[in-house]
């Protein structure tokens, strides 16, 4: 039996970053940057006028000038309309291009407008700027034409892509998703959709699997063998040769159906370790084909299966997707104990807790009553579980300790 370090180090030593792909950029949501996008122009690339109003010379203002006759209206989207009077303004909308004679907005708020008997429009201004270049959003304010925008190892969030689609990256290269098998075995288990036997179970810990595995960004198919040596021979090839991954539940603990760490081994599976020092998820089995996919081999039990893949596998997902060059593997942050815990057996334990901002801003981790691994209905109180050392038996309140969060 291995340390959770240890694991957490074999884990680690399998990743390998995946190729790439080019794809349109309304279809990368979600997906890691593999290419430097630069800003082809300047943010904003014009002075652009940041409030509905006038647009004047501020020298005119300096001098005293308070009424500006109305030369014309500019819209966002027009050309710049150029005023010749150094006397008159310019009613302009949010978002237009400011002419270059001009160097001021005064917004409407601002302004009084009267219309003579000729029909012309006159403005007086009311509350004067302070100095040129008011309410105006200046000419590469924000980024200059050249600028590193969004670097190699980006994830493409809503924000991100729009700052793509602003540069004119129509399509973006990016990380392959991961393409992960997730196999749930076990005679006892049923079809979602059917009526279990009261010796029967649904295949839940397969759903969610399936669910965890497509947030971290892969592409999920999923399968299910019963417990037969023979049927695990024939089946589980194809998927360690067909996926990055293949993640399983159940079938690696002690008892005589546990067929899975000699079929994985007879079939060409490296075994780096089975059974880490921790609580729940003991009976981990974690082993790589040469030249194939990665094997997580979770413990069945739903609790043990939740934080075995939040602890081990979906970092790795992470991983394979996105440069440690650009973005290294970083500790997990940390969350305040709000009660004393006692946890005597020296492993390392996940205790499933509820996080909650304090008054100073740090997150409180409440302990989430459990009936241990089997217990999954305790996964809806719980947003979170902190990692407690194997090192100590007791954890007074207010300890810093390594969290793990699986909702938000």
């Amino acid at each position: 039996m291995i340390s959770v370090e240890e694991a957490t180090r074999l884990v680690q030593s399998t990743i390998h970053l995946l190729p790439t792909e080019r794809v349109e950029l309304a279809q990368a949501a979600g997906r890691i940057l593999r290419e430097d996008l630069y800003a082809d122009r300047d943010f904003p690339p014009f002075n652009r006028v940041a409030m509905d109003g006038i647009a004047l010379r501020f020298a005119a203002l300096a001098a005293g000038q308070r009424e500006f006759r109305i030369a014309d209206v500019q819209f966002a989207g027009q050309p710049p309309a150029e005023v010749a009077d150094p006397g008159a303004a310019l009613e302009i909308m949010t978002g237009a291009m400011l002419p270059a004679s001009l160097d001021t907005v005064i917004r409407y708020e601002d302004v009084t407008f009267r219309t003579n008997e000729a029909g012309q429009r006159w403005a007086t201004v009311q509350v004067a700027a302070p100095k040129p270049g008011h309410n105006i959003h200046a000419q590469a304010a924000d980024r200059a034409q050249g600028d590193l925008l969004l670097p190699i190892g980006t994830p493409l969030e809503p924000a991100e892509l729009a700052v793509a689609a602003t540069v004119g990256a129509a399509t973006v290269l990016v990380s392959r998703p991961p393409r992960v098998a997730v196999v749930s075995t076990g005679n006892e288990l049923v079809p979602i959709g059917a009526q279990p036997a009261p010796h029967q179970i649904r295949r839940s810990n397969a759903l969610m699997l399936q669910a965890a595995a497509a947030a971290a960004g892969a592409v999920v198919a999923a399968f299910h063998f019963d417990d037969d040596p023979t049927a695990l021979r024939l089946g589980l090839p194809a998927l360690l040769t067909g996926y990055d991954a293949v993640v399983l539940s159940g079938g690696v603990s002690m008892g005589k159906a546990d067929f899975l760490p000699q079929v994985l081994e007879e079939v060409g599976v490296q075994r780096l370790f089975h059974e880490v020092r921790q609580r729940p998820g003991k009976p981990f089995w974690f082993g790589q084909l040469a030249g194939g996919a990665v094997v997580f081999a979770l413990p069945g039990n739903p609790v043990s299966t939740f934080v075995n893949f939040f602890r081990y596998v979906k970092p790795w997902l992470r991983a394979i997707q996105q440069p440690a060059t650009t973005h290294p593997p970083q500790a997990p942050p940390v969350a305040v104990l709000a009660e004393d815990v006692e946890f005597r057996p020296a492993i390392t334990h996940f205790l499933l807790v509820e996080l909650r901002p304090n008054a100073q801003g740090s997150l409180q981790a409440f302990p989430v009553r459990a009936g241990g691994s089997g217990d999954l209905s305790s996964l809806l109180a719980a947003n979170a579980f902190l990692e407690l050392a194997a090192e100590t038996s007791f954890f007074p309140a207010g300890s810093p300790l390594p969290v793990w969060r699986f909702r938000e």
